[in-house]
C-alpha cells in the first residue's frame, strides 16, 4: 500500500452520471490530494496530510512540483494494427481528389490491406507496440484495437494475434474487436452477403476457439456493407456470443437505429446522424462514440455531440486512430477541438474520455478516481487542470499510473 502526492488538485470524476450533459461545478476537485493505492486499486482519495497522518507507517511516493490528477483516458476506437502509410490518401484528398480517384490510383482502405497482408509478424507487432506507447505516453491505459486490414481468415487471425502477443507486452489494457467487416476485399469473388458469410463461418470461428476477440464491429455505409445485411450479420454474431460495436452515420444516416436495434455496445461516427435518431440513441444504453480524428482528417463535420448530450445520450470520445482517415492519434488534441466546435464542458469532454469510453468497453472498474477502481491516473505538471483541454494537447502527460505503478 502507498500514498501518491501532494497533488495541486485532483478530479475525481466521482458521481457524475453515465448518460447525458454535465457542468463543471458537478466535478469533484480535491485541493492537496492525495491518492492511497493498495494492489493496483484505488483504496482511498482525499487530502494529503490527512491520508498521511491517518496511515503513518504507509509508503509514500511523492510528487515533485506543482501537479494535477486525473484518472487515466480510455480511448474506446482505434485501428492501430496496420502496415504501411496512407500519407498520399491525406495529399490527394486536400488536393480536391474524390474517395473513388484515391481508391482508383492505389489509395484507400484496400492499400492498407495490402500493406498489413504484405507486413511480417515482428513487422506489425513493432509498429503496434510504437503506437501503444505513444498512446500512453498521452495518458491513455485503455486501448480497444480493431483488425479489418487482413480481410481473409489468415490476415484477419494474423493481426488479432498480434494484438494478443501485444497485451503481453505492455501493461496497458488492450480490447480487441474483429472488424473483418470493413468492406468486402477486391480478391473476394462473391457478393457482400456471401463475404459476410464467410466472417460467420471461417473467422469468427477460429476467433473465438483462440480467445482472439470478444467483440465483432461492421462499416455499415453505401460503400461497405448494407443496412438489411448488415443488421442480420449482427444479430447471427451475437448469437455466437460476441458483443457487437458499429461503425455507424458516418457519411449516410439510418445504421445508428440499427445498433440500438441489435443491442450494440456503442454506435461510432454519426457525422451523419439526424434529429430523429438522435433521440432514438439517447433513450437507449448504446454509447454514442464520437470520432472527431475522423472529422479533421476528411475535413467533414463533427458528431452532433451537443445534441446528443442534451437528449440524454451517452457520449464517449476516441480518437479512430487509423492510416487513412483519422492519422493524428492524439485523443486529447482532437477532443479539445471537437469541445470548441460542439461547445462540450471540460466535465462533458473528461467523462467522454474515461469513464463514459470505458462503460463502451464494457469495463467498469475505471474512468474514476474512486474506492475500488482501478488506479490508472494521469499527471500534468500544471496547478489548474482546466489547462490540459485548453493547451489542446500541447501540455503533456508528466505522469502516467497503471495499476498504481508509474509507468515513464
Amino acid at each position: 500500500m502507498k500514498l501518491i502526492g501532494p497533488f495541486k488538485q485532483i478530479v475525481t470524476l466521482a458521481n457524475l452520471s453515465l448518460r447525458g450533459k454535465l457542468s463543471d461545478d458537478q466535478l469533484e476537485i480535491i485541493v492537496d490530494g492525495g491518492v492511497v493505492v493498495n494492489e493496483g486499486k484505488i483504496q482511498k482519495v482525499g487530502n494529503f496530510e490527512e491520508l498521511r497522518s491517518e496511515n503513518q507507517d504507509i509508503d509514500i511516493e511523492f510528487i515533485k512540483g506543482e501537479q494535477i490528477a486525473l484518472p487515466a483516458f480510455v480511448d474506446s476506437h482505434t485501428h492501430i494494427c496496420f502496415g504501411g502509410n496512407r500519407a498520399n490518401d491525406f495529399a490527394m484528398r486536400n488536393a480536391g481528389k474524390t474517395y473513388l480517384e484515391i481508391a482508383e490510383s492505389g489509395g484507400g482502405i484496400w492499400s492498407s490491406v495490402q500493406h498489413t497482408r504484405n507486413a511480417s509478424e515482428e513487422e506489425l507487432l513493432k509498429t503496434l507496440l510504437e503506437r501503444i506507447n505513444f498512446l500512453i505516453s498521452l495518458g491513455i491505459t485503455t486501448i480497444e484495437i480493431k483488425s479489418g486490414y487482413g480481410l481473409d481468415v489468415e490476415n484477419e487471425l494474423k493481426m488479432l494475434r498480434m494484438i494478443k502477443k501485444a497485451q503481453q507486452q505492455t501493461q496497458a489494457t488492450l480490447v480487441p474487436t474483429c472488424l473483418s467487416a470493413h468492406l468486402k476485399p477486391r480478391d473476394f469473388e462473391g457478393s457482400n452477403q456471401e463475404y459476410l458469410n464467410y466472417i460467420i463461418n471461417d473467422i469468427l470461428p477460429k476467433v473465438k476457439e483462440e480467445g482472439l476477440a470478444k467483440r465483432v464491429d461492421i462499416f455499415i455505409e453505401k460503400s461497405a456493407f448494407q443496412p438489411e445485411e448488415s443488421k442480420d450479420f449482427l444479430l447471427k454474431t451475437k448469437d455466437l456470443g460476441f458483443e457487437i460495436t458499429v461503425h455507424a452515420d458516418q457519411f449516410t444516416p439510418g445504421s445508428s437505429r440499427i445498433a440500438v436495434e441489435v443491442g450494440a455496445k456503442s454506435a461510432d461516427h454519426l457525422e451523419a446522424t439526424i434529429d430523429e435518431d438522435i433521440d432514438f440513441i439517447a433513450q437507449s444504453d448504446t454509447v454514442a462514440t464520437a470520432l472527431p480524428g475522423a472529422s479533421l482528417g476528411l475535413g467533414e463535420k463533427f458528431t452532433p455531440a451537443r445534441k446528443l448530450l442534451d437528449a440524454g445520450a451517452i457520449l464517449a470520445i476516441a480518437s479512430d486512430w487509423n492510416p487513412g482517415s483519422a492519422p493524428m492519434g492524439n485523443l486529447i488534441t482532437q477532443a479539445s477541438i471537437l469541445a470548441t466546435y460542439e461547445k462540450l464542458t471540460t466535465a462533458e469532454v473528461l467523462a467522454g474520455m474515461t469513464f463514459r469510453s470505458a462503460y463502451a468497453l464494457g469495463l467498469e472498474d475505471r474512468g474514476k478516481l474512486e474506492q475500488g477502481l482501478k488506479a490508472d491516473i494521469v499527471t500534468y505538471s500544471t496547478n489548474n487542470f482546466q489547462n490540459v483541454l485548453y493547451n489542446q494537447g500541447s501540455l503533456k502527460a508528466e505522469n502516467v499510473y497503471i495499476d498504481g505503478i508509474k509507468q515513464n
